[in-house]
């Protein structure tokens, strides 16, 4: 039995961790922008498209395999932050002060375009990139072998997590944002440049989620379609923990992939709705999730 719970344990924080860097863009970009980034999936599509480029490239040169993490980290970074400032300054900068519902209409719009530039670019056949996924080799654990691959993505997952609140709670930029996800008007009023603001948080947000394609490609098939899945389940992770909160997704996506895990093991007919079963029983006892932002009230 305590071996079994070690397999629930194992496979939902690996879960967890999946789901945290999947959300955290898209929760990074509503604290600060007030606006929900439905095209958050395709820039995490965007991640995967590049990282099974560059880990093609990259083996076909044979060029050090441990280097190839560095070369992942660093594509989807540039393809996350040259896209992402373009997009919000093409189209998002006009749309700020209209209803919510229009900006809403217009990442969809851009999600559904995105989608169709990813197979125009790398076709419909599947990608398959195994080689980082291979290269660290596995673990035994109750029987089980696991690979290490899997503490690779926790690791990061801790890695962006601390980063992010180092870089809220240290920084003077990091205050900057604070004050604009606080109250955006004041800030203006205070000399800060919210315009600069947003692009660079729709940039890091962007960077983000394709930070999160370009690891989770090495474990999946690369195929168009990929970022459906991902908008919904960050969707319901950031709305879970709480719109715009750090610390209510990491919560959030550890709450949901533990209980994921045990259905999987236990009860698999309800893995496939837990997550939103979860979501369901959150809001109807905290209708703003779990750890909400203060909002201002305007007078």
């Amino acid at each position: 039995m305590f071996d079994k719970f070690l397999l629930v344990l194992v496979d939902g924080i690996n879960y967890s961790s999946w789901l945290f860097l999947a959300a955290v863009g898209l929760t990074l970009i509503y604290g600060v922008m007030k606006i929900v980034n439905v095209a958050h999936g395709s820039f995490y599509a965007l991640g995967a498209y590049v990282a099974a480029s560059v880990v093609g490239a990259w083996t076909a040169n044979d060029y050090p395999p441990a280097l190839s993490y560095l070369a992942l980290f660093v594509a989807a970074v540039v393809a996350g932050f040259t896209v992402g400032p373009l997009v919000e300054r093409v189209l998002l900068r006009y749309q700020y002060e209209k209803d919510e519902v229009v900006i809403l209409l217009l990442t969809y719009a851009v999600f559904l375009v995105m989608e169709d530039l990813l197979k125009l670019i790398w076709g419909v056949d599947p990608y398959f990139i195994i080689e980082p996924f291979a290269y660290l080799g596995n673990f035994e654990l109750a029987g089980m072998s696991y690979p290490n691959y899997y503490l690779l993505m926790l690791g990061l997952a801790v890695l962006v997590g601390t980063s992010l609140m180092l870089f809220l709670k240290k920084t003077h930029f990091g205050r900057l944002l604070v004050s604009v996800i606080h109250d955006r008007e004041v800030s203006a009023a205070m000399g800060i440049d919210v315009s600069k603001i947003f692009v660079l948080t729709f940039g890091a947000g962007c960077a983000l989620a394709g930070i999160a394609g370009a690891f989770t490609a090495p474990t999946i098939s690369v195929v168009p379609g990929i970022g459906v899945e991902v908008i919904v389940l960050s969707f319901a992770v950031v709305v879970t923990g709480g719109l715009g909160s750090l610390p209510g997704v990491a919560l959030a996506a550890i709450i949901m992939g533990l209980v994921r895990s045990f259905c999987v093991h236990y009860i698999p007919q309800l893995e496939l709705f837990v997550i939103f079963s979860v979501m369901a029983l959150v809001l109807a006892f905290r209708p703003r999730g779990l750890f909400s932002l203060a909002e201002a009230r305007k007078i």
